[in-house]
C-alpha cells in the first residue's frame, strides 16, 4: 500500500529536527557533546524530589493522578501569578495557561495564528524549535536583522511598514542559539513599534533566570502588555522532563490556545503540575537556583577561556551574561557542517548555524556551543579537540596558541 499518497499536504513544510537528530549521533561512547541545549544532571533537585513527592500526596491526594482542567492545575497557575510579579509581569491565575513544556505553546500559537502564506517575523538567526513548531502551517518567514545586541528596531519598523505581519517572534534573554540578550533601551524601542503597528509578539524567555552577570531586564510584556504573548518554562530551573511550560495572553488569543490544547493532549500532567506547584510555593526554586547558576557559571567561563587559547585567528564568539549557550562565527566561506563531520570523528560535537536560519545558504560558516553539560576540565578538552578541527579547516597549524579575539 503506497501510505505516502496519504500523508496531509502540511507535512511537505515539516522536517526532522536538526539537532534531535545530531543528538542520535553524539549519543555514541566517548562523544563529549557541546550540541544539545540540555541542563545539567546536576542541576536537578534530586535531594528534595522524595519530599516534593510527599507534600503532592499528603495535600492533593488522588486529585494529583486525575484528569484536570486544559487550563492548569490551580495551584500551580496560583503559584505562577507570584513568581510572574517578580518579573513585573502581573496576571490573574486564570490569565496562565500550563502547556507541556513551552514548546507546547509554539505549537497551539502556529495553529491558532498561522495560515499558508502568514508572514512571521523571526530573528536570524532564530530558535530551531519556533521553525520546527511553525514549519507546519506553511508560513513566509520575514527575517529581522540583529547585531551582538540582538534584534535591531529599525528593522522591526522596517518590516512591519512593509506589509501586513501576522506575529514577531523573539527571545530576547540569552537566545538560543546566540546567547544575546536585546538591551533595555531596544526593548522600550520594540514595545512603542509594537504598540504603533498593532503588532503581536511573540515573546518566548526560557532562559531569563539564568543570569550569571549584571542585572535582570524587564520582558517586554511589561512595556507593552497587550500586544505580547509570554512564553516560559520550569524546564531550566526545575527539571526538562516534567514537561512544564506555560504563557499568558491576550484574552483572545488565550482562548483558542485553551481550545487547541484541549484537541492536543487535554491537559498537561496533573502530578508533574502539582510538583512544580509545590517547587514554586515551597521555596524549593529559591534555594536552587543560585545552586544552578553556581553550576554553569564557571563551565561558562571555562568554555570562553578554552576558546582564547585554543581557537585559530578569524574566529569570534558571544561572551552573553547567561543562558546555556555560545554563538561562533568563522571566516566567511568555511562549511561548519563539513567541519562538524571531523569533529564527531574525533568525539567532539556542536550545531552547525546553518540550522538556525531560514534562510538557505545563510550561517554555513557558524556554530553554536553549548556548555551546560560537561564539567571544566571536559569542556577545555573539548575546546582543544574543536580548536584543532578549526585550525586544520582553516589551514593553519599551530595549536595551542593565545589569540585576541573580537567578541560577537
Amino acid at each position: 500500500m503506497g501510505l505516502e499518497r496519504l500523508l496531509a499536504e502540511r507535512t511537505r513544510g515539516m522536517g526532522v529536527n536538526a539537532i534531535r537528530e545530531i543528538l542520535k549521533v553524539v549519543s555514541q561512547p566517548g562523544m563529549i557533546s557541546l550540541a544539545g541545549g540540555i541542563p545539567a544532571a546536576e542541576s536537578f533537585p534530586m535531594d528534595i524530589l522524595k519530599e516534593l513527592t510527599c507534600r503532592v500526596i499528603d495535600r492533593y491526594g488522588s486529585s494529583a493522578l486525575q484528569y484536570g482542567r486544559t487550563e492548569g492545575f490551580a495551584p500551580l497557575q496560583e503559584a505562577l501569578v507570584g513568581y510572574l510579579a517578580e518579573k513585573g509581569i502581573h496576571t490573574e491565575a486564570d490569565d496562565i495557561l500550563i502547556s507541556s513544556g513551552s514548546q507546547g505553546v509554539l505549537d497551539a500559537v502556529g495553529k491558532v495564528l498561522i495560515s499558508r502564506g502568514d508572514r512571521v517575523a523571526v530573528e536570524a538567526p532564530t530558535y530551531l524549535g519556533a521553525i520546527s513548531a511553525f514549519n507546519p502551517y506553511e508560513p513566509e518567514y520575514v527575517r529581522m536583522d540583529t547585531d551582538d545586541d540582538g534584534l535591531l528596531p529599525e528593522s522591526l519598523e522596517s518590516i512591519l511598514r512593509s506589509g501586513e505581519v501576522k506575529f514577531v517572534y523573539l527571545a530576547p534573554n540569552f537566545q538560543n542559539p546566540t546567547g544575546r540578550t536585546i538591551p533595555r533601551a531596544r526593548r522600550q524601542a520594540v514595545a512603542r513599534i509594537l504598540q504603533t503597528h498593532d503588532a503581536l509578539l511573540i515573546e518566548d524567555d526560557p532562559y531569563g533566570a539564568l543570569r550569571y552577570r549584571g542585572s535582570d531586564l524587564p520582558p517586554i510584556k511589561t512595556l507593552a502588555p497587550d500586544h505580547v504573548v509570554y512564553v516560559s518554562t520550569l524546564s531550566k530551573t526545575f527539571a526538562p522532563g516534567l514537561r512544564i511550560g506555560f504563557c499568558v495572553a491576550p484574552e483572545p488569543i488565550l482562548q483558542w490556545l485553551v481550545v487547541v490544547k484541549q484537541g492536543i493532549d487535554l491537559h498537561t500532567s496533573t502530578f508533574n503540575q502539582a510538583l512544580a506547584a509545590e517547587y514554586l510555593t515551597g521555596g524549593y526554586l529559591e534555594r536552587q537556583l543560585p545552586k544552578i547558576l553556581d553550576l554553569y557559571r564557571p563551565r561558562q567561563e571555562a568554555m570562553l577561556e578554552a576558546l582564547e587559547r585554543y581557537f585559530p585567528p578569524g574566529f569570534r564568539w558571544s561572551r552573553p551574561d547567561g543562558g546555556m549557550f555560545l554563538w561562533v562565527e568563522g571566516p566567511e566561506g568555511m562549511d561548519m557542517e563539513a567541519v562538524y563531520r571531523e569533529a564527531v570523528r574525533r568525539k567532539t560535537a556542536y550545531v552547525p548555524g546553518k540550522f538556525f536560519f531560514t534562510e538557505t545558504g545563510e550561517g554555513s560558516h557558524t556554530l553554536r556551543l553549548n556548555y551546560t553539560m560537561a564539567d571544566e576540565a571536559t569542556l577545555y578538552r573539548a575546546v582543544k579537540i574543536l580548536g584543532k578541527v578549526m585550525d586544520e579547516a582553516c589551514g593553519y597549524s599551530r595549536l595551542p596558541r593565545l589569540t585576541t579575539a573580537s567578541s560577537v
